[in-house]
């Protein structure tokens, strides 16, 4: 069974924007990617599912580097930006520049990096793999550096939206009356 973008059932997702930056035979690049996911503190290891004929794929498979730029609340321009033309036909990182959109040089790899990202991560490569209509690149991450005060976003339902509201948890039970049920159905 395949999931039909923008389906209805694609939009119960919710994802937050990695802005995947690289630097190979296409040049320096940028790309929105939804997919972009935690998946070991220790080792710390990121995923990021892209499409395997993109330029940050190439970027990424010739130089086995990339960068992870967490999107915060006033870079959702800058996702629609990256992620709906190719660094094959486009200098992104150029467009976004003429815009006042500021990189850096990364500390540890050979990418340009966001400023401004809720969390910028620089990684090496260790694996990767096709997987469906994915490429999916796993990165151990050698640098980090994080804007504690920025908000990141998040994507759902066709569109951006922000992470500021807290959703209490349930108030139907007290912490001492969900303790005394834990204990009660603890094994052994």
């Amino acid at each position: 069974m395949d999931l039909k973008y923008g389906s209805d059932e694609a939009k119960k997702f919710v994802t937050n924007i990695g802005l995947i930056t690289s630097k190979g035979k296409h040049g320096e690049n940028i790309m929105a990617a939804e997919w972009t996911h935690v998946i070991s503190y220790s080792p710390w290891l990121v995923m990021i599912n892209i499409g395997g004929n993109s330029a940050t794929a190439e970027n990424i498979l010739e130089t086995k580097v990339f960068g992870v730029n967490i999107a915060a609340e006033e870079h959702n321009g800058i996702s629609s930006i990256s992620g709906n033309r190719s660094g094959k036909d486009i200098n992104k990182i150029s467009m976004l520049k003429e815009l006042g959109v500021e990189f850096y040089k990364a500390n540890e790899i050979n990418v340009p990096m966001l400023k401004g990202a809720a969390l910028n991560l620089e990684c090496r490569v260790i694996r990767h793999e096709s997987i469906g209509s994915k490429m999916m690149i796993i990165g151990e991450v050698v640098h980090s550096e994080v804007r504690k005060e920025a908000v990141p976003i998040i994507f759902s339902s066709g569109s951006y939206k922000k992470v500021t509201d807290f959703v209490a948890p349930s108030q139907r039970m007290s912490q001492e009356e969900l303790d005394a049920l834990v204990k009660k159905h603890k094994k052994g």
